[in-house]
């Protein structure tokens, strides 16, 4: 063994567990022998050498060693940084080729191919706050709002004699823009070497090599750190997927296929015409997932978002019957590739906090976002919703007349919103090729295109999921992107209409930043709910978002209302939950935006209305009733308004029923309590009483007595004692009763 390789180094490599292969592999200096030692992977290969500008390309000037694994090494002094060299490789096929370097941290701009020595200098990084927050910033719970650009065409030098500008230029112009519009990340579409401007990046020869179109691995790294530094994250398209088949790239590296296939039906890509990554062979896990990782460690990007994961996961993507080779249940999926895809995201997300791995995945594989432990899971954080893109611009592209019949594709992607963690995409894919800008996707007039527009991206920003959105598309550029011409910025400066649009997104940014139901329970079924789902005729859905519960403070909820139509609905009925106050935050109908400024209702409470129920009945529902605009989109923050229950009829005959039962009962017990205070009567009483009885009886004895006549007198007296008798017998009585 080679002792510049050390066993456990070499073991990692070898066993596809290497997450930093590239402190092994390449060139790198060595400060105690003052020399650069070259490492490569050629294991078939007959011999391979250094050459380059430094030894005039002679293949015989520093032949490499070679050792029982089939790495090769050679220490050479003198060199410095920026000198051009490749690997000489006479290969197992017998053929020669000169060879970039599959380690290079840079490389000559295309059309030239060579690597270079490259050392990288001590960059000063500013962005530790950043770094420490990321995980916060970064967690499902917060908002995410991209923009994906290319940074050739983005904007470009208008002198004749300079093609693109740099990574520090077009930071400092791009980052003034990004706040302003309220974007919270950057995805770059691919920057790892490329030789075919056409390919856009995604044909990849140099894996560790930043784009010398836009200048030197430092320059990147003052992008990075200046997007940090104003809070805005940073993702990179990366392609782990497949790779072209450039002599000086990674086909045939060694004369043989080391890095793809030997079986053309496993190892192409007929419809790109490139070869696929062998996922089974360690060393080439190795390779990809260090490349993955030298981006976040030695550039502190904050994500990756992988190429074309559809083709990894299916041996027969893109090939007909016969053009693939099934596994031996017959069936089609590519385990090799699923194991890659696990150990890419267990190693970047265990090792960096709050790092995104972003999937480019258009079937219906289960588990694409998962946690990294979950064994039938993949382990991204997020997938690319293509459906929601393919349905929502379906039906945008729709005659109105049309729409009632398709009004699901308006309304299905909330069948499936929670299955994956998704990002809810109108990227560059859609606006290219003939498929015509996003603003020319819209049907009818050019003012209803307008209002379309932002009646998509209202929904769009409303709709549980996080955004992105190519460049161009937040001003409404209506050519198609072009790879070799920057973007009509004049539409700003010139045209009304268009400064307005951009306007209008960047208030949807800044709005959806600043309002937690928007954002907060993207994930939950209880940060959604339908408010008008089936509406097919009118054209309308209503729905509301919803913020997490907090103690003591009432819960924020944001209805969304669309009208898909170009026809007015005045005083459309709205349902609601309960009693409301709503409060307009968003029209798109609105002047400043491009609308002809007749807008819905500012606040709108909400009534009591009779609606027809099942089965002839009638039942009162809490409505709202807000004129809706053709194609517009508003917004109402919603305060519930606390009620008293009211009594029902059923209610009041129970509780009449109550309060005549507690008479009845309480007129018993006064009843009974009279009885023991009867016999409560004090012996003093009772004598008093039979004494009156006493003179009552003997006065009416005397008058029984007395002649018939001549006692007048004494039967006068007699029936007056009578009479006094019984005045004192009641009052007695009655004292006694009390």
């Amino acid at each position: 063994m080679n002792e510049a390789i050390s066993r456990d180094d070499l073991y990692l490599f070898q066993t596809g567990k290497a997450q930093k292969a590239y402190l092994t592999f390449g060139c790198h200096y060595l400060e105690e022998s003052k020399t650069h030692r070259f490492a490569v992977w050629a294991p078939n290969a007959k011999s391979v050498s250094v050459v380059g500008d430094f030894n005039f390309w002679n293949p015989l000037a520093h032949p490499m060693k070679r050792d029982k694994d089939g790495i090769y090494t050679i220490e050479i002094a003198g060199l410095k940084k920026g000198d051009l060299y490749k690997y000489y490789v006479e290969g197992y096929d017998g053929k020669c080729r000169y060879k970039s370097d599959p380690f290079a941290f840079c490389s000559e701009c295309r059309p030239d191919t060579a690597s270079k020595v490259w050392d990288f200098d001590d960059f000063k990084w500013a962005d530790k706050r950043f770094i420490n927050q990321r995980k916060k910033r970064q967690a499902l719970n917060q908002p995410m709002s991209i923009y994906e650009i290319h940074l050739g065409t983005w904007k470009m030098p208008e002198e004749e004699d300079r093609e693109f500008y740099n990574y520090r230029e077009i930071a400092d112009l791009l980052i003034p823009y990004l706040q302003k519009m309220g974007y919270t990340h950057v995805e770059l579409m691919p920057i790892t070497e490329y030789p075919f401007d056409p390919s856009w990046g995604y044909q990849v020869t140099g894996y560790y090599s930043v784009t010398s179109r836009y200048g030197t691995p430092e320059d990147f790294n003052y992008f990075v750190n200046e997007m940090h530094k104003a809070g805005i994250g940073v993702i990179l398209d990366w392609v782990p997927a497949h790779f072209p088949r450039d002599e000086h790239g990674l086909a045939m590296f060694d004369g043989t296929h080391i890095y793809d296939h030997a079986d053309p039906r496993k190892g192409s890509q007929p419809d790109w015409g490139t070869l696929l990554f062998n996922y089974g062979k360690p060393e080439v896990q190795s390779f990809l997932v260090s490349s993955a990782v030298f981006f976040a460690d030695v550039y502190h990007v904050d994500g990756i978002r992988i190429d074309a994961v559809s083709a990894m996961l299916y041996l027969d993507f893109g090939k007909q019957q016969g053009e693939f080779v099934p596994n031996e249940d017959g069936t089609n999926i590519n385990y090799e590739s699923i194991d890659f895809l696990r150990n890419l995201n267990k190693a970047l997300r265990t090792s960096y906090e709050g790092f995104l791995t972003i999937a480019e995945e258009s079937t219906a594989f289960p588990k694409v976002t998962s946690d990294i432990d979950d064994p039938d899971g993949l382990g991204f954080v997020y997938k690319w919703n293509m459906g929601y893109m393919h349905d929502t611009l379906y039906y945008m592209e729709l005659d109105p007349l049309f729409r009632k019949d398709n009004h699901g594709a308006i309304t299905f992607s909330m069948d499936y919103a929670y299955s994956e963690n998704y990002i809810l995409p109108y990227s560059h894919d859609e606006v290219v090729h003939g498929k015509g800008s996003m603003i020319n996707k819209m049907y009818g007039s050019y003012d209803e295109k307008f209002a379309s527009l932002r009646t998509l991206y209202g929904f769009t920003y409303a709709h549980p999921g996080k955004k992105l959105l190519f460049m161009g598309g937040e001003f409404a550029q209506f050519v198609e992107w072009r790879d070799k011409e920057q973007l009509d910025w004049f539409l700003i400066d010139d045209f009304e209409m268009h400064r307005s649009f951009n306007q209008y997104v960047m208030k949807l940014n800044n709005l959806y930043k600043d309002e937690p139901a928007l954002y907060e329970m993207d994930m939950s079924p209880e940060g959604f709910e339908w408010r008008l789902q089936r509406d097919a005729d009118h054209g309308v859905v209503a729905f509301i978002r919803k913020g997490k519960k907090h103690r003591g403070k009432k819960q924020e909820q944001i209805l969304c209302v669309c009208n898909f139509t170009p026809i007015e609905r005045d005083k459309y009925h709205i349902p609601m939950a309960t009693k409301a106050k709503l409060t307009k935050i968003l029209d798109s109908n609105d002047l400043s935006f491009g609308g002809d400024g007749d807008v819905s209702e500012g606040k709108v409470n909400t009534k009591r209305i009779r609606v027809k129920g099942g089965k002839g009945k009638s039942a009162y529902q809490d409505t709202a009733l807000i004129s809706l605009k053709p194609l517009s989109v508003v917004f109402y923050k919603v305060e519930e308004v606390e009620t008293k229950p009211k009594k029902s009829t059923g209610k009041k005959e129970a509780d009449k029923k109550t309060e005549t039962k507690k008479a009845a009962t309480a007129k018993a017990a006064e009843k009974k309590s009279k009885k023991p205070v009867k016999a409560q009567v004090n012996q003093k009483e009772k004598a008093e009483i039979k004494e009156v009885k006493k003179e009552v009886k003997k006065a009416a004895n005397d008058i029984q007595e007395a002649p018939a006549a001549g006692n007048d007198k004494k039967e006068q007296e007699a029936k007056a004692k009578i009479e006094k008798e019984k005045t004192k017998s009641n009052k007695t009585t009655t004292k006694s009763k009390k």
